[in-house]
């Protein structure tokens, strides 16, 4: 069998023109329909392993490359990313794998890392031709956090990787008050500069910031990624030790462009909050306004997107708050907090986590990871 990206699947389906990634929606598709009931009765179109020739398992991080990415490295536009945050002993926090998503066959690994790192749900690919991906070790690789010692006893506050698209490592970005257990994160990307919301799972924080980029990611000595302000713009989110989940903190950020607001799925808090003047604010807004409080469908959220409709999509990790009749559901509600409806990517609990989504108009492909498995759904709808 040829190799084929899920660019090129995508072009199989028959699906036009998806010329952008849905990390941020700025609304001009609100008349859009929702999307999990459109495939909540639907089996996936394709699914695939995320299992690289490694071993690595325990996929997080879900993300789509842009159409417009430079050509000459390993990644071409529309491909589909995963993170790996588990190593082959399925030990949490010692992933070391960025992989490429080929149907039906092994994936292609993108990165590889040093031992011991952990990536995690923070990955996000930027135009000028670098992914960024965020990575939480187990500092004695036993892949387990001790609450009675402290996250800090055993969990590496990491940093964020910056990868060239060749899949080299250029740098590794970090800060002990602003990057502080990178866990997922979300960019406006202007090209030469991009701003990064990040949220922390050590501090229960979330960071702004400001990134100038130059060169395209081939490896010349122009290629830069450079921090040229941080700014702590929420905090106050419950943090700890959680067990199948290795640490709970605010995880999913997901930014509607349009009105600045920034949506925090915090996962030991059960809900999701709504961090006003996110591009621009000075200030810390602490945990900001819940918008949503369901427990009822709430259980642990994790990865958080923002579907074209404006509507909240986020994972379910079930460390929190479990029910054994809803099990790694993905969950879709109105920003204003109504839930709308609900998918189930594995029958047991803890499957859920990250998420990805391109669209136009009402035609999407909707991805997201069942970690238990692991593999990664992926929906066409067209």
């Amino acid at each position: 069998m040829n190799e084929r990206s899920v660019s090129a699947l995508v072009a199989l389906a028959v699906i036009v023109s998806l010329s952008f990634c849905a990390a941020a929606f700025g609304g001009d598709h609100e008349k859009s329909s929702p999307v999990i009931p459109q495939i909540q009765n639907v089996a996936p179109t394709f699914v695939d392993s995320t299992v690289p020739t490694n071993g690595d398992v325990n996929p997080y991080g879900v993300a789509f490359v842009p159409d417009d990415f430079p050509r000459g490295g390993v990644l071409h536009g529309g491909d589909l990313i995963v993170s790996n945050f588990n190593n082959l002993n399925n030990l949490q926090g010692t992933g070391t794998t960025i992989v490429r998503i080929v149907n039906g066959e092994t994936p292609a690994t993108f990165f590889q890392g040093q031992m011991g790192l952990g990536l995690t749900t923070a990955l996000t690919v930027l135009r000028r031709g670098f992914v960024l991906v965020g990575d939480v070790p187990s500092t004695d690789g036993s892949g387990q956090c001790v609450a009675i010692s402290g996250p800090e006893q055993n969990v590496g506050q990491g940093g964020l990787l910056v990868i060239n698209k060749k899949g080299k490592l250029v740098k590794t970005i970090a800060s002990a008050k602003f990057l502080n257990g990178p866990w997922d994160m979300t960019l406006i990307d202007r090209g030469d500069h991009a701003t990064a919301f990040v949220a922390n799972v050590l501090s229960g924080t979330v960071t702004r910031l400001e990134l100038k980029v130059t060169g395209d990611g081939d490896g010349d000595s122009d290629d830069r990624v450079v921090v040229e302000r941080e700014t702590q713009i929420a905090s106050g989110y419950a943090i700890g030790c959680a067990g199948s989940a290795f640490v709970a903190g605010p995880t999913g950020v997901a930014l509607d462009e349009k009105r600045d607001i920034l949506y925090v799925s915090s996962t030991g808090d059960n809900g999701i909050f709504a961090i006003e003047r996110a591009s621009d604010r000075e200030s810390d807004a602490g945990m900001g306004k819940l918008v949503v409080s369901d427990a009822k469908h709430l259980h642990g959220p994790l990865g958080l997107i923002l579907a074209p409709n404006g509507d909240l999509i986020s994972a379910q990790g079930d460390a929190f708050n479990p029910d054994p009749t809803q099990p790694s559901e993905i969950v879709e509600f109105t920003r204003e907090g109504k839930f709308v409806a609900q998918v189930s990517v594995d029958p047991a609990e803890g499957g859920a986590f990250g998420l990805a989504l391109r669209a136009h108009g009402d035609d999407f492909v909707f991805a997201a990871v069942d970690d238990n498995v692991p593999d990664i759904q992926i929906w066409v709808v067209h």
